[in-house]
């Protein structure tokens, strides 16, 4: 593995909240984790993958609800990838949508950032966003949903 993607994935366990995390490419793993006590030198470890299959866990008792919640209330747009969240182009730019918003599709929503490359994420429906689920410059993890519109 190059170590150009090793730093990457440094700088982006560094970024985020994240303890630990493990990438398998081809033959080869990386694993990467840190200590939540106090911030301590990454492990950086990379051996030959002989991955097990994982089989996919159900949701527990109180994320079936909470979903089936969500669901009931739009379209949900969720986070197509592990990144970062921002509800503008820049800091002093204003954010690309707001509660109330009509949006149609190909609109921009927001931008996730992941290992430095800003992701414009746009809407898929048309319709009236309802609910704004990520704040700005929190991290958010892949399928989070973010945003909540009523279509019309």
């Amino acid at each position: 593995m190059d170590i150009r993607k090793i730093k990457k994935l440094i700088e982006l366990l560094e970024a985020s909240s994240l303890t630990e995390m493990e990438i398998h490419e081809g033959e080869e793993s990386v694993r990467l984790s840190r200590s939540s006590q106090a911030p301590a030198p990454q492990q950086v470890v990379t051996t030959p993958a002989v991955a097990p299959a994982v089989a996919p866990t159900a949701p527990t008792a109180t994320e079936a609800p909470a979903t089936a919640v969500i669901e009931d209330e739009g379209h949900v747009v969720r986070s197509p990838m592990v990144g970062t969240f921002y509800a503008a182009s820049s800091p002093d730019a204003e954010p690309f949508v707001k509660v109330g918003q009509k949006v149609k599709p190909g609109d921009p929503l927001c931008i996730i950032e992941a290992m430095k490359m800003f992701n414009q994420i746009d809407s898929e429906v048309e319709g009236v966003v309802t609910r704004i689920l990520a704040e700005n410059g929190q991290p958010v993890e892949f399928d989070e949903p973010l945003f909540i519109i009523q279509q019309v």
